[in-house]
């Protein structure tokens, strides 16, 4: 039976995206032979098309195992208008175990509590699946908040000291205060989130106006700030690790960086084979002469 959370994930899954977003996923998915791609990031909110989308592909299969997901960056262009992606790749076994809190890792249920298109899926089931999974991840992060935020508050206090939390645990280039605009460009999609979640968590709650006030016992209370607690110690030593496998394994990075440096400083860098290959150790090069250039420009 669905549940009011499971409903309410499954309208803000069908949120409207662009045709091209969809069809973008469409063709991703065709190479993946994926069973659901999700869209999220500032694009999902503004509607625009310019700069990275950010998709996760969802392959069939069984959990993989080690550091996951695998990330790529593509460009494919749609009837003349040039898109970009950055794409984070893994098997719906493990997302769906991630999102639950069953792991060490924080990222896919801090990051999908938050607003997501489901804009590709193979048939009713594979749709179903990221619904339960998304709903796990809010209820995880509901139970987190519940503990973390204050005995007695307003919901965005109980989003606010959870986002504080995973971003501490994790290696963020994000200035202090980014949890703040996360819940005022996001109104709609937190408004009335919190006590859904709590409700599918199993977390009894009283309700006073606008004030909540969650009913943990101690030791339920305990068992998940130990919970926590390990995670939170864990949590940068893993992403050192994935931001260390991934400048090996981050498919298409050279072509990523080259085209950021363009963005942003307006230099074009040549991609010769050799650079494509070993980006890492091309790194170097490129900055030299994005130095040079801006010297000469300053002369």
């Amino acid at each position: 039976m669905t549940t009011p959370l499971q409903a309410r994930i499954a309208d803000s899954l069908a949120r409207p995206t662009a045709p091209q977003v969809r069809r973008f996923a469409s063709h991703l998915a065709s190479e993946a032979n994926a069973l659901a791609v999700l869209f999220y990031g500032s694009n999902l909110r503004t509607g625009h098309l310019d700069g990275v989308l950010d998709f996760y592909v969802l392959l069939p299969g069984k959990a993989e195992q080690g550091i996951w997901p695998r990330v790529s960056y593509h460009e494919w262009t749609d009837d003349g208008l040039e898109l970009r992606a950055k794409v984070a790749t893994m098997s719906m076994a493990k997302f769906t175990e991630a999102a639950s809190g069953a792991l060490i890792d924080t990222t896919i249920w801090a990051r999908f509590v938050q607003p997501a298109a489901l804009v590709w899926q193979q048939g009713d089931a594979a749709g179903q699946a990221v619904e339960d999974a998304l709903a796990a991840a809010a209820a995880t992060a509901a139970r987190l908040a519940a503990v973390l935020g204050p005995e007695s508050g307003h919901a965005d206090e109980y989003w606010t000291a959870l986002f504080q939390a995973t971003y501490r645990a994790e290696f963020r280039v994000e200035r202090a205060g980014r949890e703040q605009s996360i819940l005022a460009l996001n109104e709609a999609h937190f408004d009335g989130l919190l006590t859904l979640a709590w409700d599918q968590a199993g977390i009894a709650f009283k309700q006073e106006g606008d004030r909540l006030a969650p009913l943990i016992r101690t030791p339920e209370r305990n068992r998940v700030k130990r919970w926590w607690s390990k995670r939170r110690r864990l949590g940068k030593p893993l992403n050192l690790i994935r931001l260390l496998r991934a400048t090996s394994t981050f498919e298409g990075a050279a072509r990523y960086a080259a085209w950021k440096v363009q963005r942003h400083t307006g230099m074009k860098i040549e991609l010769t084979p050799w650079r494509e290959r070993h980006p890492v150790l091309a790194a170097p090069g490129v900055l030299w002469s994005l130095w040079r250039t801006r010297h000469a420009n300053r002369s």
